[in-house]
C-alpha cells in the first residue's frame, strides 16, 4: 500500500507501520503472528491544498487493496492484514463511513465491503528495512506481482493524481 501512496500527488510522506495494538508488540516478528491486535498500516501525511482526504480514500478503495477481503491483502492473510481505516478525528470518521456507505449503495464491488473504521490509538513505524520496500526492492517477486500492477492502475485510472 505504501508504494501506491508514495506516487499520489499531494502526499508528503508515507510511513509503513502498525496500528491497533500496543507499542511493545509493534515489531514485524510479533505482528506477523496475527495475535498482537495490530494491522499492518501506513501513516499518510498529505497537503490538503493539493489533495483531499476523500481523494485519498478513493485511491485506498479503488487501487491500494480489495476492501471486500476479510483479513487479507493480496497474497498475505491473517488479522494483521485486515482492511481498516484508523481515523484521527470525527471528520475523518464521518467522511470514511459516508464513502463506504456510498460505495455500498451503488454496489461498486461484487462482494460486501468489510473495511473497519476505528479510532487511531497509536501508530508505530515499522523497521527501517520495511520502509519504502518497493523502492528498495523493485525486482522482488512480491513487488513485481503486487505493487507494480497497482502503480500502473493508479497511473491509468487517476492520471491527475499520479506523480
Amino acid at each position: 500500500m505504501e508504494a501506491v501512496f508514495d506516487h499520489v500527488k499531494g502526499v508528503v510522506s508515507v510511513v509503513s507501520g502498525y496500528s491497533g495494538g500496543d507499542s511493545d508488540t509493534a515489531h514485524s516478528d510479533q505482528v506477523e503472528t496475527g495475535r498482537t491486535g495490530h494491522a499492518e498500516s501506513v501513516e499518510i501525511t498529505y497537503d490538503p491544498s493539493q489533495i483531499t482526504y476523500g481523494q485519498l480514500l478513493k485511491v485506498f478503495f479503488a487501487i491500494a487493496h480489495d476492501p471486500t477481503q476479510l483479513n487479507r491483502q493480496g497474497p498475505d492473510s491473517g488479522k494483521q492484514y485486515r482492511s481498516v481505516i484508523f481515523y484521527a478525528g470525527d471528520e475523518q470518521k464521518r467522511v470514511a463511513e459516508t464513502y463506504i456507505r456510498q460505495l455500498s449503495a451503488v454496489r461498486i464491488f461484487k462482494h460486501k465491503i468489510v473495511t473497519q473504521v476505528v479510532p487511531l490509538a497509536g501508530f508505530y513505524p515499522a523497521e527501517d528495512v520495511l520502509q519504502h520496500y518497493s523502492e528498495h526492492h523493485p525486482t522482488s517477486s512480491y513487488v513485481v506481482q503486487n505493487d507494480l500492477p497497482k502503480l500502473e492502475a493508479l497511473k491509468a485510472r487517476y492520471p491527475d493524481l499520479y506523480r
